[in-house]
């Protein structure tokens, strides 16, 4: 019984500093987008961290409380709800899926985490360079403090370098220390669909559908941003903490 309760204690432990955790990233960085009366933010990097590292019960009560304590605390309480269950589910698939790895020979694996290494240079390519690609002018700060609106110019050379630079980093992976990078890959893109598609149907039943599709690149972005962060930061952190400590 108290091996029980302390289990239960920890994972509530854990579901509050991960949900701190998520709202603050969210909150920290974000843009405006008008059409929708929504925003763009990083808060899908400890989304997944939160899913990687602990599984998918704390990520999806992190990624969907987080993340809705950021949207009421920034004013877009229009979104609340629906980001307790988008944000959510997206944490849970994450978690869930990352640890349910298909059994397949290592060849078969490298294979696969080539063409996942592609993928992700090539959405980052294809998001970077036709969405975020000159001025752009950014929120920076909690809303307890000053927040800090900078306007700078994101040259397209930038998504060039970070699309090469994220294509080397998942092949020098697959292929000197992990084959089955690719799973992990699959795991948080999956997930990242699913919210990518939750929005979408939550803001074409609020403003219409071509409201809507603004959104879709924005959403797209954050789980390019996610992904090509939490992979690396998971890797990071394991490194220091072995995963059974966590």
């Amino acid at each position: 019984m108290k091996s029980r309760l302390k289990v239960s204690r920890r994972k509530l432990a854990e579901m509050a500093i991960f949900s701190a955790l998520v709202a603050a990233a969210t909150m920290v960085f974000s843009v405006y987008v008008p059409a929708t009366r929504g925003y763009f933010n990083v808060g899908e990097i400890m989304v997944y961290t939160s899913a990687l590292l602990m599984g998918p019960v704390v990520g999806a009560f992190a990624g969907g409380v987080g993340s809705m304590i950021a949207d009421i605390a920034l004013g877009y309480t229009h979104y609340a709800p629906a980001t307790l269950i988008i944000k959510g589910v997206e944490g849970f698939i994450v978690g869930y899926l990352s640890r349910r790895m298909i059994r397949y020979p290592e060849t078969a694996w490298r294979v696969f985490s080539s063409a996942a290494a592609v993928a992700v240079a090539l959405l980052v390519w294809t998001v970077g360079a036709n969405y975020y690609t000159g001025e752009v002018e950014l929120s920076l700060g909690l809303p307890t403090l000053n927040s800090v609106q900078v306007t700078f110019l994101i040259p397209l050379t930038f998504w060039i370098i970070v699309a090469a630079l994220s294509l080397l980093f998942i092949l020098l992976i697959c292929y000197v220390t992990d084959p089955y990078i690719g799973w992990t890959v699959g795991a948080v893109l999956a997930g990242g669909v699913v919210m990518v598609l939750g929005y979408f149907l939550y803001e074409t039943y609020l403003f219409g559908l071509g409201a809507a599709l603004v959104e879709v690149p924005v959403n797209v972005g954050q789980v390019t941003v996610g992904l090509i962060v939490s992979v690396p930061l998971v890797r990071t952190v394991l490194k220091i903490i072995p995963k059974h400590l966590l």
